[in-house]
């Protein structure tokens, strides 16, 4: 029989701007749900919303609603979302089922089925919406960096650290469940990888002086660096200090491009 306890170093729920889920009985704000869904909705809907459920223990109360239909499934959605990444960071992709993911959004099972055909189906849509937030939050980081490659490096690593911190659920979906789950989600986890590492070789060629010359094996080098650490971080629930892993990343990254002595600099080492 397959266990059903939580995976070892999994964490407690916790409350983040990104997601409609907290530890308190599920209940969503109206900064929470803006997070989730953008400005498409007028924003005293969004804060209607937020009050009913707030007054129903997290659900939305039977009788009529002053919601929209097209709000309030876009809501559930979120919430079935949310309660995938949860289920399968606390307890493994293959061990997660359906009930797991209902219970844990606070939806019913019709409800799920309304949105998802199965429980492969939710993972992927968890897994593209996790994956679209890191590229905008690393790009938009990157892109502070203007023409300096280090900068933007830095800066998009940082942005990296930053997510897996702030919203360790998904990041482990994205870097760790995914290699376990289908060969879609495993496909798709390799073009992001592939997505950051051209990214960095793009660049690199852009920005450097003129004259150096890599080949594109060094970017996925790079790349596969960092996503085994984290990896390894992840898998054993080793998230505390994830920050002060900038400068050591930072060296890693830029030694093949620029030599010991650049890259001891992100170290704050002398060199001579």
């Amino acid at each position: 029989m397959v266990s059903r306890q939580p995976r070892p170093g999994a964490h407690d729920p916790f409350l983040q701007v990104s997601v409609l889920v907290s530890v308190d009985r599920n209940q969503i704000n109206r900064e929470l749900l803006i997070g989730a869904l953008g400005d498409e909705w007028p924003p005293d809907l969004i804060q209607t919303a937020a009050e009913m459920l707030a007054d129903s223990e997290s659900r939305f109360p039977s009788g009529p609603r002053r919601l929209p239909g097209d709000l309030v499934r876009a809501i559930q959605r979120e919430r079935l979302l949310v309660g995938m990444l949860r289920a399968v960071a606390e307890l493994g992709y293959r061990v997660t089922n359906v009930q797991d993911v209902i219970e844990r959004a606070g939806v019913s099972r019709p409800t799920f089925y309304e949105h998802f055909s199965n429980k492969d189906d939710c993972f992927l849509a968890a897994f593209d919406t996790s994956a679209a937030r890191l590229r905008a939050q690393v790009a938009t980081a990157a892109d502070q960096g203007g023409d300096c490659w280090r900068d933007r490096l830095r800066l998009g690593f940082d942005a990296l650290l930053a997510f897996a911190d702030a919203e360790p659920d998904a990041a482990r979906v994205v870097i760790v469940e995914a290699r376990a789950a289908t060969p879609d989600a495993a496909l798709r986890r390799v073009a992001l990888i592939d997505e950051f590492a051209n990214c960095i070789d793009t660049k690199v060629r852009e920005l450097l002086p003129a004259g150096t010359a890599h080949s594109s094996v060094t970017a996925s080098g790079v790349v596969g660096g960092v996503e085994s650490m984290l990896y390894g971080r992840l898998n054993k629930g080793q998230m505390d200090d994830l920050p002060a892993l900038l400068p050591s990343l930072m060296y890693f990254a830029v030694l093949p491009y620029e030599g010991h002595l650049a890259a001891s600099e992100e170290l704050g080492l002398k060199t001579t």
